[in-house]
């Protein structure tokens, strides 16, 4: 069984995050320049297996798309190209950066740790994948 990773897509970071092999707990990966994330999940997939492939739908209050899906559908169309094996499937992404800083909060980072953009992305990866297996695990 392969891991299922996550994206959190940002013109400049990415956010990163699997599951371990038997799906049972959601990780952060890394934060990777948005220019270099397809070269990274190439790596990253010949070292390990992954058989899904969850990327955040950021949307608005209303349910509809928010603006930043036109970067990111195009970013979706290149990663179904260079992984045509893999299913890519979208995850409503809403409250994840609010979410993150939450986490971040109440797990005592202090303030220099918690304005770290990187780390906010991974931890919204987090989140995403979280939200995806609870939604087909329906736990």
């Amino acid at each position: 069984m392969g891991r299922i990773l996550a994206i959190d897509y940002g013109r400049k970071r990415v956010g990163l995050a699997v599951t371990d092999p038997l799906h049972l707990v959601a990780n952060g990966l890394d934060t990777v320049h948005a220019k270099d994330v397809l070269d990274y999940l190439k790596q990253y997939m010949d070292r390990e297996e992954v058989e899904k492939i969850v990327v955040g739908h950021p949307k608005q209050m209303d349910g509809s798309d928010s603006e930043s899906m036109a970067y990111i559908r195009p970013f979706v169309n290149r990663l179904r190209q260079t992984f045509p094996d893999k299913e890519v499937v979208f995850m409503d992404e809403r409250f994840t950066s609010v979410l993150a800083h939450k986490a971040m909060l109440d797990g005592g980072l202090r303030k220099k740790a918690r304005q770290d953009k990187a780390l906010v992305d991974k931890i919204s990866a987090v989140i995403i994948l979280q939200t995806y297996m609870e939604s087909i695990f329906n736990v």
